[in-house]
């Protein structure tokens, strides 16, 4: 499992260089990774962990399906990639993007400790936001990027919260654990918000309403991205991280009726706005949130029943739609048509492409005797016990009906449009419409053995217990057949008068304004200009603002944490030696010299002062390190900024006297919340000082024994780096004003 994560990324750096060497057999060779993972994941043994008890990867029935998919589609795609972006200057550009989607989503079903899965999580929105984006010079692509990229993102923010919270009641980090049933999350009383952000993260990634609007606009991606993407990856996340928290989660009235009710109006929703669709991949793209919202439903319902149904689906959804995008793809890249109503005729000229597409279109309506029919049919069993259920799934499957022989029928037969010419699309995009339309002919045949060697693991993985998955192609006449032909003559007579959903669609295009999407819009341009008035309100340029903005906030937070903590502001008694009161009065009176002085270089000197005065307080209290570092800090301070001053120009620009009250009633004020913290610290009695650590292990961890620079150079070795780049960034800054020079008239410096 590590290696195939591993090759996979190192595809994904490798592909740039080696489209560049062999840019004829880039592709090919890029498709042997994932083929080498699909057949070790089909050899490997269910259960095998990667790691240290507990293990960080983990592969069960469930995530071996979705393995097999990612592998054996992504094989596929690669190959599809190649043919179809062929002579594109930037194609090994998009097959790294390809390779690191597909490692990222392999992490994701391979994980076993939650913290690796999000990560992987969120590696897909990243590479995803990457593929969609792709042509970076259209600006519909840019903005398409950007709107999965912010939904998306925005579900993982709520998944890491969930997550996080998901841990703290369970007790740990292993999905293995979650599942052998430690923790009784169900009652724990942050049940309720684990759920809802878990459930946020979830139906983001997956399209769920009314989060749906970004994957319709995904399309804006090149076709291999969009098939992968639709098939076997990043939009089923969502539904296998709802199916793996099922266990732990589920049998609630809240889990139950939150899914149920997103997944319904998903499925619902999608099947219409599909119905009134004509660009061919905007067809395959809402009916693929259709399908994700059954997914749910059937989730949310979470019977033993249900989750062979939802392997079943997730499997022919899989081959169907994947064989559709890629002809999809394959039509408008020979044609240049993107609209199904501009397309006819093409099956003599395209006769490879045809036959993948008839065997996928059909199988995506349920026609028998394919693997889409025998997924209906136990889709059927499961929800189509109640009327509401069984009148939403006649609705769903009859759109699947209409999109399908859209797709897959429509543009091979009648007359073909004139002035379209075309030819047959290169092998390298025909193998795979052909090989998945094949696979779904054999799964049908042999759906038996599909169903115990495959789908039957993959169920019990997600129930919890083992459950047989016996499928059968023909189960004789029953209720459900006859629902199954119900829909499709539905179907056949929606396809029969398409023209005139698409028609509606357009009359009813201007409620848009009220979606889902017009929503995202005006939130974003919200957002935007909320954050231009902050920019002007914050970023006014003067150095007093900031200093405000930064003093202001840090007296809040203080504020906040006294509120919080209940700490005792001043500490029961207070000892001080004469001379460090002397001192402090010098240093106070200093301090008011440094404001009321008349000259400049005066009030340097002063501040000065009160920079020795501190350096003096350290050799006091037993730190001569910290007193010769503050004299020779005050020093260069003094002198660098009196070296300023002299080149700025001569005179003094007055603040006004609001001004002046204003900075000093700040100043006053956070002087005063600092001294009370100070004083409440010194009243806090610590049970073990953390100086004893740094005492103990300075030479024996470290070997140092200056335990002030092994706390410098190895205790706090990444802080100190930190402080040293942003002395050299600061260096650098100056540096490069010190030899900036304004261009004088006629061009001289």
């Amino acid at each position: 499992m590590v290696s195939a994560l591993i090759s996979c990324f190192a595809g994904a750096l490798l592909a740039p260089v080696l489209h560049r060497r062999v840019p004829s057999w880039s592709g090919v060779i890029l498709a042997l990774i994932p083929f080498g993972i699909f057949v070790s994941v089909l050899g490997g043994a269910i259960g095998i962990e990667a790691g240290v008890e507990p293990a960080y990867l983990r592969l069960d029935g469930f995530s071996r399906l979705f393995a097999l998919l990612i592998s054996g589609i992504g094989t596929l795609i690669m190959l599809y990639t190649h043919g179809y972006l062929k002579g594109d200057p930037l194609q090994g550009r998009f097959m790294l993007y390809m390779m690191a989607f597909m490692g990222s989503m392999l992490g994701v079903v391979l994980s076993n400790h939650l913290l690796l899965l999000f990560i992987f999580w969120e590696l897909t929105s990243f590479t995803s936001y990457l593929l969609i984006g792709y042509n970076h010079t259209s600006q519909a692509a840019r903005d398409a990027a950007l709107q999965a990229m912010l939904v998306t993102v925005s579900g993982g923010l709520a998944l890491m919260a969930g997550v996080i919270l998901l841990t703290g009641a369970a007790g740990t980090w292993y999905l293995s654990e979650l599942l052998a049933g430690k923790g009784d999350l169900t009652a724990h009383a942050h049940y309720l918000p684990i759920l809802i952000l878990v459930a946020l993260g979830a139906f983001t990634k997956s399209a769920q309403f009314p989060f749906h609007f970004w994957l319709p606009g995904a399309m804006q991606a090149p076709t291999p991205a969009s098939a992968y993407l639709h098939s076997s990856t990043m939009v089923k996340a969502g539904v296998y991280l709802l199916a793996r928290f099922a266990p732990v989660l589920g049998g609630t009235p809240e889990w139950s009726g939150l899914l149920m009710t997103v997944g319904a109006i998903t499925f619902i929703g999608g099947a219409l706005m599909a119905a009134g669709q004509h660009i061919l991949k905007r067809l395959l793209a809402y009916t693929t949130v259709s399908a994700l919202g059954a997914m749910v439903m059937l989730i949310g319902v979470g019977s033993p029943y249900t989750m062979k149904a939802l392997v079943v689906l997730i499997l022919a959804h899989a081959f169907y739609k994947a064989a559709l995008f890629m002809v999809a793809g394959a039509l408008t890249h020979e044609t240049g048509e993107k609209s199904v109503d501009r397309l006819g005729g093409l099956r003599k000229l395209m006769p490879f492409t045809f036959a993948g597409a008839l065997v996928a279109g059909l199988s995506m309506g349920g026609f028998p005797p394919l693997f889409g029919f025998v997924a209906k049919e136990v889709w059927l069993h499961a929800l189509g016990s109640a009327p509401g259920l069984t009148v939403a799934t006649v609705i769903g499957g009859a759109a699947y009906v209409l999109v399908g022989l859209s797709v897959g029928l429509k543009p091979f037969v009648g007359a073909m449009p004139e002035g379209l010419r075309t030819h047959e699309a290169p092998w390298l995009m025909r193998v795979g419409p052909l090989v998945l339309g094949a696979g779904t002919i054999l799964f049908a045949v042999f759906c038996g053995a599909v169903g115990t060697a495959l789908l039957e693991p993959a169920a019990a993985a997600v129930y919890g217990k083992s459950y047989a998955v016996k499928l059968q192609l023909w189960e004789g006449f029953n209720r459900y057949l006859m629902i199954s032909l119900a829909t499709l003559a539905v179907g056949v007579g929606a396809y029969r008068v398409r023209g005139r959903f698409v028609a509606w669609a357009g009359r009813l295009s201007g409620v848009a304004v009220w979606g889902a999407e017009a929503g995202y819009q005006r939130f974003l341009k919200g957002v935007l200009s909320f954050a231009g008035w902050q920019t002007r309100r914050l970023q006014t340029g003067i150095l007093r603002d900031y200093i405000r903005v930064v003093v202001l906030f840090a007296m809040a937070l203080v504020g906040v944490a006294f509120w919080r903590s209940g700490v005792t502001l001043l500490p029961s008694s207070i000892t001080a030696e004469p001379a460090g009161v002397l001192l402090a009065v010098v240093m106070a009176v200093a301090t008011l010299a440094t404001i009321v002085a008349k000259s400049r270089l005066g009030s340097i000197l002063c501040l000065g002062i009160v920079g020795y005065g501190v350096a003096i307080l350290f050799s006091f209290y037993g730190a001569p390190d910290l007193a010769m570092t503050q004299l020779v800090i005050e020093s260069l301070t003094v002198i660098l900024i009196t070296l300023a001053f002299y080149h700025l120009p001569h005179g003094r620009r007055a603040s006004s006297v609001r001004t002046c009250w204003v900075d000093g009633v700040i100043a006053t004020v956070f002087g005063g919340v600092m001294t009370l913290l100070v004083l409440a610290v010194v009243g806090v009695e610590h049970v073990t000082p953390v100086s004893d650590y740094f005492l103990k292990n300075s030479y024996v961890a470290a070997h140092g024994r200056n335990v002030v620079n092994v706390i410098l150079v190895d205790f706090r070795a990444l802080d100190t780096l930190g402080e040293i780049t942003v002395l050299m960034v600061a260096a650098l800054g100056g540096l490069a004003l010190l030899k900036l020079r304004p261009k004088r008239k006629g061009g001289e410096s």
